[in-house]
């Protein structure tokens, strides 16, 4: 069982930067793969990047490729999204979650697929 707690969510003007946390309960977290997805007003919830048990290997959409950087810290069993030049576009509520490796590798970007979910944290970027 992996209980998932997002912080870090905020107002921030365009071109601003925020860091979100994810702090995870439970010794098995360094087992898991992990992913940031996100949901604005009115649209589906969609992936946003994912990372490795180990952080070896990450992955991003291309909507954010180059302006977001995910990482981990077993040792803290925290994972990080540092979200850089933002844009109103990415105004959502941001949700981390946990996968199994298997899954992972298979298809991470399936929010479905995905164990456990953290409660979100809302993201809002002024223009």
């Amino acid at each position: 069982q992996v209980q998932l707690v997002e912080s870090g969510g905020g107002l921030v003007q365009a071109g601003g930067s925020l860091r979100l946390s994810c702090a995870a309960s439970g010794r098995t977290f360094t087992r898991y793969p992990m992913g940031w997805f996100r949901q604005a007003p009115g649209k589906e919830r969609s992936f946003v990047s994912s990372i490795s048990s180990s952080g070896g290997n990450t992955d991003y959409a291309d909507s954010v490729k180059g302006r977001f950087t995910i990482s981990r810290d077993n040792a803290k069993n925290t994972v990080y999204l540092q979200m850089n030049n933002l844009k109103p576009e990415d105004t959502a509520v941001y949700y981390c979650a946990a996968i199994d490796s298997r899954s992972y590798y298979l298809s991470r970007r399936t929010d479905r697929n995905y164990d456990y979910w953290g409660q979100g944290t809302q993201v809002t970027v002024s223009s």
